[in-house]
């Protein structure tokens, strides 16, 4: 009686899908597995930092270092403070 069902989760979904729209729910998936994949890295990172000695040359990078081969499309490199952002007006 304290577990939900199949029939349960079926209505959270289409709740869902009704509130945020179809169109926006890619977004938000993306979205959510960029952040899970940042926070397992700086998770690794901070376990490494807590069993060997840094090394200096040899860690990895900060984040803000990263080659711009590996930000997603459409991500500025600079950044938002300095310039500012200009969106297209829509007809």
């Amino acid at each position: 009686m304290g577990s939900l069902s199949i029939w349960h989760w079926l209505i959270i979904a289409v709740v869902f899908v009704m509130f945020f729209g179809a169109k926006r729910m890619p977004d938000a998936a993306r979205s959510l597995g960029r952040s899970l994949r940042i926070f397992k890295s700086e998770v690794s990172q901070m376990h490494n930092e807590g069993t060997a000695p840094n090394t200096g040359a040899s860690a990895q990078q900060p984040a803000a270092q990263q080659p711009a081969a590996q930000l997603p499309a459409g991500q500025q490199t600079t950044s938002a403070a300095t310039e500012p952002r200009i969106e297209p007006k829509s007809a």
